[in-house]
């Protein structure tokens, strides 16, 4: 999506700043009871940020932004680090704010790394965004396991600090522009790695469940 704000704004940096309001207003509207699904909100919040900087986006640039949303590969290490949990035994899901796709593949599909999950979660059936607890307990529930057993794997604080506020443990994958937040009596990750073949190495071998 970075060669894309840098065609749209002239600045790739945009971006951080396009996910950040997303993050942001999708917290908003799961606390005062609203939902509109994550793909209408982005796009949305992309028309927003062309208002802010006065730059003026034609449908042609809404539907590249549409297909970019869709079709954004994995990063070089991911598929390495799945083969690595997956041989160790561990189940592997996703949970998503992403809504399903019935009518195409989801970016799931597009980058190729559908197989490696046992089930695939979206905050759709919830109605409320990450990091609200219903959307983590929602796969605690359907795996039939307990909040415990699970352990929430992501690039973002906010998602671990959510996951464990549900009774998951967390491992931060620290991706440039990301880290822990060093602040007393918030919970920290179980694990920190820089990319997902590290963390495989970290993690002690799965229980039974």
């Amino acid at each position: 999506m970075n060669p894309l704000f840098e065609k749209l704004f002239g600045d790739r940096r945009v971006l951080r700043e396009w996910f950040g309001h997303l993050i942001m207003y999708s917290m908003t509207i799961t606390l005062s009871g609203l939902y509109k699904d994550f793909f209408s909100l982005g796009q949305g919040i992309l028309q927003m940020l062309g208002n802010i900087h006065g730059i003026s986006l034609k449908p042609s640039d809404i539907d590249e932004f549409k297909k970019g949303m869709m079709t954004m590969p994995a990063h070089a290490d991911v598929v390495g680090g799945l083969q690595k949990l997956k041989s160790a035994g561990f189940r592997m899901v996703t949970l998503t704010n992403s809504p399903p796709n019935p009518k195409g593949q989801s970016p799931l599909e597009h980058a190729g790394l559908a197989p490696f999950f046992e089930r695939r979660f979206s905050i759709e059936t919830v109605r409320a965004y990450k990091p609200a607890p219903l959307a983590y307990h929602l796969v605690a529930q359907e795996l039939d396991v307990p909040p415990s057993s699970c352990c929430m794997v992501a690039a973002h604080v906010w998602d671990t600090v959510g996951a464990q506020s549900a009774g998951f443990s967390a491992a931060l994958i620290t991706r440039p522009g990301n880290a822990a937040l060093p602040v007393a009596g918030l919970p920290q990750p179980n694990f920190v790695a820089p990319d997902l073949p590290a963390l495989a190495a970290k993690l002690p071998a799965p229980k039974a469940v």
